[in-house]
Protein backbone atom coordinates (compact mmCIF):
# COMPACT_ATOMS: atom_id res chain seq x y z
CA UNK A 1 0.00 0.00 0.00
CA UNK A 2 2.89 2.32 0.80
CA UNK A 3 4.76 1.77 -1.73
CA UNK A 4 1.32 2.00 -4.12
CA UNK A 5 1.36 5.61 -2.87
CA UNK A 6 5.13 6.27 -3.29
CA UNK A 7 4.63 5.14 -7.08
CA UNK A 8 1.99 7.28 -7.57
CA UNK A 9 3.41 10.61 -6.05
CA UNK A 10 6.34 9.39 -8.24
CA UNK A 11 4.15 9.60 -10.96
CA UNK A 12 2.31 12.76 -10.46
CA UNK A 13 5.46 14.71 -9.72
CA UNK A 14 6.65 13.38 -13.18
CA UNK A 15 3.66 14.67 -14.53
CA UNK A 16 3.64 18.23 -13.03
CA UNK A 17 7.47 18.51 -14.15
CA UNK A 18 6.67 17.24 -18.15
CA UNK A 19 3.80 20.35 -18.22
CA UNK A 20 5.96 22.56 -16.67
CA UNK A 21 8.74 22.15 -18.94
CA UNK A 22 6.42 22.40 -22.05
CA UNK A 23 4.92 25.93 -20.48
CA UNK A 24 8.51 26.85 -20.70
CA UNK A 25 9.44 25.48 -23.88
CA UNK A 26 6.73 27.30 -26.22
CA UNK A 27 3.72 28.20 -23.79
CA UNK A 28 4.91 31.12 -22.44
CA UNK A 29 7.44 32.95 -24.64
CA UNK A 30 7.12 36.28 -26.69
CA UNK A 31 7.46 36.29 -30.25
CA UNK A 32 10.26 36.33 -31.40
CA UNK A 33 9.97 39.97 -33.92
CA UNK A 34 7.07 42.30 -33.13
CA UNK A 35 5.39 45.59 -35.22
CA UNK A 36 5.59 48.81 -33.41
CA UNK A 37 5.01 52.18 -34.49
CA UNK A 38 7.46 54.81 -33.25
CA UNK A 39 6.13 58.69 -34.02
CA UNK A 40 7.61 62.54 -33.94
CA UNK A 41 6.07 65.84 -34.73
CA UNK A 42 8.61 68.48 -36.13
CA UNK A 43 6.82 71.65 -35.94
CA UNK A 44 7.38 74.50 -38.72
CA UNK A 45 9.93 77.37 -37.74
CA UNK A 46 10.50 80.67 -39.70
CA UNK A 47 12.02 82.03 -42.72
CA UNK A 48 14.26 84.89 -41.88
CA UNK A 49 17.86 87.06 -42.41
CA UNK A 50 20.08 84.71 -39.76
CA UNK A 51 21.86 88.14 -39.66
CA UNK A 52 21.25 91.87 -41.13
CA UNK A 53 22.97 91.40 -44.62
CA UNK A 54 26.30 92.75 -44.83
CA UNK A 55 26.93 96.15 -45.50
CA UNK A 56 28.36 97.27 -49.14
CA UNK A 57 30.99 99.56 -49.09
CA UNK A 58 33.00 99.65 -52.20
CA UNK A 59 36.55 100.70 -52.76
CA UNK A 60 37.54 104.47 -53.52
CA UNK A 61 38.22 105.24 -56.99
CA UNK A 62 40.60 108.19 -58.23
CA UNK A 63 38.86 109.64 -61.54
CA UNK A 64 41.38 109.01 -64.59
CA UNK A 65 38.30 110.61 -67.17
CA UNK A 66 37.73 107.24 -67.74
CA UNK A 67 34.59 105.37 -67.28
CA UNK A 68 35.65 103.01 -64.03
CA UNK A 69 33.78 100.36 -62.52
CA UNK A 70 34.62 99.43 -58.82
CA UNK A 71 33.24 96.00 -57.10
CA UNK A 72 32.25 95.03 -53.69
CA UNK A 73 30.88 91.65 -51.94
CA UNK A 74 27.56 91.18 -49.88
CA UNK A 75 26.86 88.03 -48.08
CA UNK A 76 23.27 87.34 -47.14
CA UNK A 77 22.64 84.80 -44.10
CA UNK A 78 19.69 83.08 -45.12
CA UNK A 79 17.73 80.55 -42.35
CA UNK A 80 15.25 78.45 -43.61
CA UNK A 81 13.03 76.71 -40.90
CA UNK A 82 9.87 76.26 -42.62
CA UNK A 83 10.52 73.09 -43.20
CA UNK A 84 7.83 73.58 -46.29
CA UNK A 85 10.17 72.98 -49.35
CA UNK A 86 8.42 76.67 -50.79
CA UNK A 87 11.72 77.94 -51.88
CA UNK A 88 12.58 81.79 -51.39
CA UNK A 89 14.11 85.27 -52.96
CA UNK A 90 16.35 88.31 -52.10
CA UNK A 91 14.28 91.04 -53.17
CA UNK A 92 15.85 94.35 -53.09
CA UNK A 93 15.39 98.29 -54.04
CA UNK A 94 17.46 101.26 -53.37
CA UNK A 95 17.86 105.02 -53.28
CA UNK A 96 19.84 106.97 -55.72
CA UNK A 97 23.70 107.26 -55.22
CA UNK A 98 24.30 111.13 -54.49
CA UNK A 99 27.17 113.35 -53.26
CA UNK A 100 25.24 116.44 -52.70
CA UNK A 101 23.08 117.67 -55.93
CA UNK A 102 24.96 115.26 -57.63
CA UNK A 103 24.38 111.79 -58.63
CA UNK A 104 25.33 108.23 -60.68
CA UNK A 105 23.07 107.14 -62.89
CA UNK A 106 19.91 105.13 -61.75
CA UNK A 107 21.64 101.87 -63.37
CA UNK A 108 24.77 102.15 -61.69
CA UNK A 109 24.82 99.49 -59.36
CA UNK A 110 24.42 95.59 -60.96
CA UNK A 111 25.51 92.17 -60.01
CA UNK A 112 26.92 90.97 -63.43
CA UNK A 113 27.18 87.01 -63.08
CA UNK A 114 24.78 84.63 -60.41
CA UNK A 115 26.12 84.09 -56.92
CA UNK A 116 27.94 81.64 -56.01
CA UNK A 117 26.40 77.83 -55.24
CA UNK A 118 25.45 78.51 -51.34
CA UNK A 119 27.52 77.10 -48.76
CA UNK A 120 25.72 74.98 -45.45
CA UNK A 121 26.29 77.24 -42.22
CA UNK A 122 28.07 75.64 -39.53
CA UNK A 123 25.60 73.20 -37.67
CA UNK A 124 23.43 73.06 -40.80
CA UNK A 125 23.11 69.94 -42.74
CA UNK A 126 21.07 72.44 -45.36
CA UNK A 127 20.05 71.50 -48.75
CA UNK A 128 22.06 74.51 -50.38
CA UNK A 129 19.61 76.30 -52.91
CA UNK A 130 19.59 75.97 -56.47
CA UNK A 131 18.56 79.42 -58.76
CA UNK A 132 15.73 78.98 -59.89
CA UNK A 133 15.90 80.56 -63.00
CA UNK A 134 13.23 83.39 -62.70
CA UNK A 135 16.43 85.88 -62.19
CA UNK A 136 18.31 86.55 -64.77
CA UNK A 137 22.28 88.31 -64.80
CA UNK A 138 23.40 90.65 -64.96
CA UNK A 139 20.81 91.89 -62.31
CA UNK A 140 20.44 95.79 -62.40
CA UNK A 141 19.36 97.31 -58.27
CA UNK A 142 16.85 99.80 -58.88
CA UNK A 143 17.51 102.87 -57.97
CA UNK A 144 15.43 106.23 -57.81
CA UNK A 145 15.25 109.37 -55.71
CA UNK A 146 12.49 107.84 -53.74
CA UNK A 147 13.48 103.94 -53.95
CA UNK A 148 11.44 102.14 -56.83
CA UNK A 149 9.71 98.49 -56.50
CA UNK A 150 11.92 95.90 -55.29
CA UNK A 151 13.17 93.39 -57.83
CA UNK A 152 14.41 89.68 -57.09
CA UNK A 153 18.57 89.98 -57.14
CA UNK A 154 18.68 85.65 -56.19
CA UNK A 155 15.74 82.99 -56.41
CA UNK A 156 15.99 79.55 -54.63
CA UNK A 157 14.04 77.07 -56.88
CA UNK A 158 10.90 74.95 -54.68
CA UNK A 159 12.36 72.11 -52.91
CA UNK A 160 15.87 73.66 -52.26
CA UNK A 161 17.56 76.62 -50.06
CA UNK A 162 16.22 74.49 -46.43
CA UNK A 163 18.23 75.24 -43.83
CA UNK A 164 20.92 78.00 -42.93
CA UNK A 165 23.32 78.75 -45.34
CA UNK A 166 25.21 81.56 -47.11
CA UNK A 167 24.60 83.51 -50.31
CA UNK A 168 27.40 85.61 -51.53
CA UNK A 169 27.26 88.43 -54.12
CA UNK A 170 29.52 90.50 -56.10
CA UNK A 171 27.73 93.96 -56.76
CA UNK A 172 29.82 96.13 -59.20
CA UNK A 173 29.69 100.19 -59.25
CA UNK A 174 29.71 101.75 -62.76
CA UNK A 175 31.44 105.27 -62.60
CA UNK A 176 30.89 107.40 -65.45
CA UNK A 177 33.69 109.83 -66.43
CA UNK A 178 31.97 112.65 -66.11
CA UNK A 179 30.99 111.81 -62.74
CA UNK A 180 31.93 114.37 -59.93
CA UNK A 181 34.20 113.62 -57.15
CA UNK A 182 33.14 113.76 -53.84
CA UNK A 183 31.79 111.14 -51.11
CA UNK A 184 28.45 109.10 -52.64
CA UNK A 185 25.34 107.17 -50.49
CA UNK A 186 22.94 105.10 -51.47
CA UNK A 187 20.03 103.49 -49.05
CA UNK A 188 19.71 99.76 -49.73
CA UNK A 189 16.51 97.79 -48.87
CA UNK A 190 16.35 94.16 -49.56
CA UNK A 191 14.41 91.26 -48.07
CA UNK A 192 13.77 87.44 -48.03
CA UNK A 193 10.67 86.34 -49.35
CA UNK A 194 8.75 82.86 -49.46
CA UNK A 195 8.65 80.89 -53.08
CA UNK A 196 11.29 81.25 -56.09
Amino acid sequence: MIRAQRSQRRLIAAGVAIVCGALAAGGLRAPAARALTASATLSAGTLGFVSAPSTVSFPAVTLDGLNETTSASQTFDVGDASGSGAGWNITATSTTFTNGTYSLPTTATTIQAAPAAPTCNTNSTCAPATASGSVTYPYTLPAAATAPTATKLYSAAAGTGMGDQSVSATWQLAIPSSARSGSYASTWTESLVSGP
